[in-house]
């Protein structure tokens, strides 16, 4: 079985979830192909898809939002699976409480729309990282603005908070699911 990885990252961290989670299923002998969602060229002829992308003010980055949208007709009916990167720190709730690995908290806000498409199996959101040295364009000047408040310095700590347990058993249940189920075996003699 063929499955195609697709990731959108802007500083690494979601590429490296996205290579975890196919090193996972190639340990359970899939096939896998990784590819980065702008990069992807003909996203056809595989049996299942997982698609990633960083989490940036509650959004997908522009490209996964694109790589849905442009092959839709090829996801439809197809197992997918998406996945965020987001969340970064040691809490793991917000100020309010919230639990920050629960969709309705994190986002995607899009995910609604993305989900009407393409019926994705499941949705999880995973803690990620920051590094804002690496960002660029509008997204790295809008960081730098925000980072003048102590606030958002408390609440977007930099550093590596990935928890590749929680990656592993994701992509385990993946493989679980996309698995044959085993032929009964008779053990009445005929």
């Amino acid at each position: 079985m063929k499955i195609l990885i697709v990731y959108a990252s802007k500083t690494g961290f979601t590429k490296g979830i996205a290579e975890s989670i196919g090193d996972k299923l190639r340990q359970r002998a899939f096939q896998v192909d990784i590819q980065e969602a702008g990069a992807v060229r003909d996203p056809r002829g595989y049996d299942a898809y997982v698609i990633g992308s960083a989490l940036y003010m509650f959004h997908w980055v522009k490209e996964a939002k694109e790589f849905v949208s442009k092959n839709r007709s090829i996801l439809a009916g197809k197992p997918v699976w998406f996945f965020s990167s987001g969340p970064v720190g040691t809490k793991s709730t917000n100020p309010k409480g919230q639990d920050l690995l629960d969709v309705s908290v994190s986002g995607p806000k899009e995910l609604d729309e993305l989900s009407k498409w393409v019926e994705p199996r499941d949705h999880k959101v995973f803690f990620g990282g920051l590094d804002g040295s690496k960002l660029t364009g509008s997204t790295g000047f809008m960081y730098r603005l925000v980072m003048k408040s102590e606030s958002a310095r408390e609440s977007m700590p930099e550093g590596d908070f990935r928890d590749w347990k929680v990656i592993e058993v994701w992509a385990n249940g993946i493989a679980d699911a996309l698995q044959p189920p085993a032929t009964p075996v008779s053990t009445s003699a005929d």
